[in-house]
Protein backbone atom coordinates (compact mmCIF):
# COMPACT_ATOMS: atom_id res chain seq x y z
CA UNK A 1 0.00 0.00 0.00
CA UNK A 2 1.25 3.68 -1.06
CA UNK A 3 1.11 6.97 0.80
CA UNK A 4 -1.86 9.18 -0.41
CA UNK A 5 -1.22 11.84 -2.47
CA UNK A 6 -3.54 14.31 -0.41
CA UNK A 7 -1.33 13.26 2.71
CA UNK A 8 2.14 13.96 1.11
CA UNK A 9 4.17 17.03 2.06
CA UNK A 10 4.03 19.03 -1.47
CA UNK A 11 8.09 19.30 -1.20
CA UNK A 12 8.40 16.17 -0.04
CA UNK A 13 12.15 14.49 -0.90
CA UNK A 14 10.01 11.84 -2.12
CA UNK A 15 8.85 13.95 -4.92
CA UNK A 16 11.58 16.06 -5.60
CA UNK A 17 12.59 15.97 -9.04
CA UNK A 18 11.24 12.39 -9.22
CA UNK A 19 8.87 10.18 -11.36
CA UNK A 20 6.15 10.21 -10.14
CA UNK A 21 2.81 7.44 -10.07
CA UNK A 22 -0.73 8.24 -9.17
CA UNK A 23 -2.85 5.92 -9.56
CA UNK A 24 -6.84 5.19 -8.71
CA UNK A 25 -6.69 3.04 -5.05
CA UNK A 26 -8.50 1.19 -6.62
CA UNK A 27 -6.56 -0.78 -8.91
CA UNK A 28 -4.47 -1.94 -5.45
CA UNK A 29 -7.15 -4.77 -5.09
CA UNK A 30 -8.43 -4.92 -8.81
CA UNK A 31 -4.94 -5.31 -10.57
CA UNK A 32 -2.35 -5.49 -8.28
CA UNK A 33 0.12 -7.17 -11.12
CA UNK A 34 -0.11 -4.17 -12.89
CA UNK A 35 0.10 -1.56 -10.17
CA UNK A 36 3.45 -3.48 -9.62
CA UNK A 37 4.80 -3.42 -12.72
CA UNK A 38 4.11 0.54 -12.89
CA UNK A 39 5.66 1.37 -9.65
CA UNK A 40 8.75 -0.07 -10.53
CA UNK A 41 11.38 2.80 -10.37
CA UNK A 42 8.50 5.73 -9.33
CA UNK A 43 7.20 7.36 -6.21
CA UNK A 44 3.56 6.15 -6.35
CA UNK A 45 0.99 7.64 -4.59
CA UNK A 46 -2.92 6.30 -4.76
CA UNK A 47 -5.84 8.69 -5.09
CA UNK A 48 -10.06 8.20 -4.36
CA UNK A 49 -11.70 10.59 -6.29
CA UNK A 50 -14.85 8.29 -5.02
CA UNK A 51 -13.36 10.06 -1.78
CA UNK A 52 -12.03 13.00 -2.61
CA UNK A 53 -13.20 16.23 -4.36
CA UNK A 54 -11.20 17.28 -7.28
CA UNK A 55 -10.32 20.60 -6.41
CA UNK A 56 -7.98 19.43 -3.79
CA UNK A 57 -6.54 17.23 -5.90
CA UNK A 58 -6.15 19.79 -8.63
CA UNK A 59 -4.61 22.33 -5.82
CA UNK A 60 -2.24 19.75 -4.65
CA UNK A 61 -1.06 18.60 -7.97
CA UNK A 62 -0.12 22.21 -8.77
CA UNK A 63 1.39 23.06 -5.84
CA UNK A 64 3.70 19.92 -5.94
CA UNK A 65 4.72 21.18 -9.91
CA UNK A 66 5.53 24.41 -8.38
CA UNK A 67 7.17 23.22 -5.29
CA UNK A 68 8.62 19.95 -6.16
CA UNK A 69 9.44 20.36 -9.45
CA UNK A 70 9.12 16.30 -10.49
CA UNK A 71 10.45 14.92 -13.43
CA UNK A 72 7.91 13.33 -14.90
CA UNK A 73 4.10 11.97 -13.65
CA UNK A 74 2.66 8.83 -15.02
CA UNK A 75 -1.39 8.31 -13.99
CA UNK A 76 -3.16 5.37 -14.13
CA UNK A 77 -6.57 4.92 -13.69
CA UNK A 78 -9.41 2.32 -14.75
CA UNK A 79 -10.91 3.28 -17.86
CA UNK A 80 -14.81 4.01 -17.83
CA UNK A 81 -14.99 5.48 -14.21
CA UNK A 82 -16.40 9.02 -13.71
CA UNK A 83 -14.58 9.42 -10.57
CA UNK A 84 -11.06 8.34 -12.23
CA UNK A 85 -11.15 10.03 -15.21
CA UNK A 86 -10.97 13.39 -13.27
CA UNK A 87 -7.39 12.60 -12.29
CA UNK A 88 -6.20 12.98 -15.60
CA UNK A 89 -8.05 16.51 -16.09
CA UNK A 90 -7.27 17.70 -12.84
CA UNK A 91 -3.23 17.04 -13.78
CA UNK A 92 -3.75 18.37 -16.97
CA UNK A 93 -5.25 21.41 -15.53
CA UNK A 94 -2.38 21.54 -12.72
CA UNK A 95 0.47 21.67 -15.93
CA UNK A 96 -1.95 24.20 -18.05
CA UNK A 97 -2.05 26.73 -14.80
CA UNK A 98 1.67 26.08 -13.45
CA UNK A 99 3.29 26.67 -16.73
CA UNK A 100 4.81 23.47 -15.98
CA UNK A 101 7.14 21.15 -18.57
CA UNK A 102 7.11 18.26 -16.56
CA UNK A 103 5.84 15.12 -18.68
CA UNK A 104 2.43 13.66 -17.99
CA UNK A 105 1.84 10.31 -19.21
CA UNK A 106 -1.85 8.70 -18.94
CA UNK A 107 -2.96 5.63 -18.95
CA UNK A 108 -6.04 3.26 -18.21
CA UNK A 109 -7.12 0.29 -17.85
CA UNK A 110 -9.83 -1.43 -19.36
CA UNK A 111 -10.71 -5.42 -19.26
CA UNK A 112 -7.06 -6.18 -17.99
CA UNK A 113 -5.36 -4.18 -20.18
CA UNK A 114 -3.31 -1.20 -19.98
CA UNK A 115 -4.11 1.55 -22.91
CA UNK A 116 -1.86 4.72 -23.02
CA UNK A 117 -4.02 7.89 -23.74
CA UNK A 118 -2.76 11.10 -25.80
CA UNK A 119 -2.96 14.71 -24.20
CA UNK A 120 -4.88 15.40 -26.45
CA UNK A 121 -7.55 12.93 -25.96
CA UNK A 122 -7.61 13.88 -22.41
CA UNK A 123 -8.72 17.54 -23.59
CA UNK A 124 -11.27 15.95 -25.89
CA UNK A 125 -13.13 14.12 -22.89
CA UNK A 126 -13.36 17.42 -21.25
CA UNK A 127 -15.44 19.15 -24.33
CA UNK A 128 -18.52 17.08 -25.10
CA UNK A 129 -19.48 19.19 -28.46
CA UNK A 130 -16.06 18.25 -29.93
CA UNK A 131 -16.96 14.58 -29.61
CA UNK A 132 -20.40 15.17 -31.15
CA UNK A 133 -19.20 16.98 -33.59
CA UNK A 134 -16.95 13.94 -34.59
CA UNK A 135 -19.17 11.51 -34.42
CA UNK A 136 -21.76 13.36 -36.43
CA UNK A 137 -18.72 13.37 -38.83
CA UNK A 138 -17.99 9.65 -38.67
CA UNK A 139 -21.76 9.34 -39.46
CA UNK A 140 -21.83 11.32 -42.69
Amino acid sequence: MCPRLLSTAVNSKLLRDKHLLLYSKCIEHEHPEILRRFKEGKTALSVCLTEEHINDIGFKLATILLMAKPKEITILTMDGSPHCIQLHFATRQAKRLTNSKTKINHHVIEKGKVYQIEDTTIRTARHLTEIQQMKDRQQQ
